[in-house]
């Protein structure tokens, strides 16, 4: 794990230093420290991340500056910070998490546990994806994707107005952040529920999503039972 704190006051930030090292064990590769946001971009830019844990007041600087960009990355952002009134724009961006301080290590311990585990998040906040674009970060909201497609490590947005977007994030980093309105109907897709019109069942036990759009997707043998159960 390679993982970035971006945090103003030293002696946070070495609790969550701290903290960190004890909770990810060997399984942390590097642990950098940066105070100051335009530096924490740059870093960003140049270097490959697993985790972010980011402080959204930086010597007065908005950390929502730096979200923006954090959340159209492939890494997940956790959110440790004073201002519990942000708490459910932070979610609207897609974070992982939201540690309130003053915070102990058990607290920053469950955060954790989403990223080792894959848990997804208990916030069902999300409504908007960032993604870079023209070197540019643009927001989509929840509400006008339709399904998500894995493409290797990236993931391809299928909009309802007919358009694709990729995103950095992998569809299984995704699956985290979409909670309830989206299920995971195969190993490559992610489906939004309100887009599904019919699910068919063909011989072989092949079994297919049909989109209010149009669109046929394939359903995995694993999952079907549990879709149609969700679905109806």
């Amino acid at each position: 794990m390679n993982i970035l704190i971006v945090e103003d006051e030293s002696r946070i930030a070495k609790r969550i230093e701290r903290m960190t090292r004890d909770l990810f064990g060997n399984s942390l590769q590097s642990l950098t420290h940066i105070n100051t946001l335009n530096e924490a971009l740059a870093f960003i830019e140049n270097n490959t991340l697993d985790l972010v844990l980011l402080d959204l007041n930086l010597n007065g600087d908005d950390g929502f500056d730096l979200l923006s960009t954090a959340v159209a990355e492939s890494f997940h952002t956790i959110i440790i910070s004073a201002n519990k009134d942000q708490a459910l724009a932070a979610f609207e961006y897609g974070v992982l998490d939201f540690v309130p301080k003053p915070f102990n290590q058990d607290r920053l311990e469950q955060a954790f546990n989403r990223v080792f585990t894959k848990e997804k998040s208990e916030n069902d906040q999300t409504k908007l994806l960032a993604i870079k674009k023209r070197g540019r970060i643009q927001l989509i909201p929840i509400a006008d994707l339709r399904y998500v497609k894995g493409a290797g490590s990236y993931t391809e947005l299928y909009l309802t107005d007919g358009t694709t977007e990729l995103h950095d994030k992998s569809l299984e980093k995704l699956e985290q952040l979409l909670l309830h309105t989206f299920e995971r109907i195969h190993k490559s897709y992610l489906v939004k529920i309100d887009e599904i019109k019919e699910i068919k069942v063909s011989s072989g036990s092949k079994y297919t999503v049909v989109l209010k759009s149009g669109d046929l997707l394939p359903i995995g043998r694993t999952k079907y039972k549990d879709l149609k159960t969700k679905w109806v």
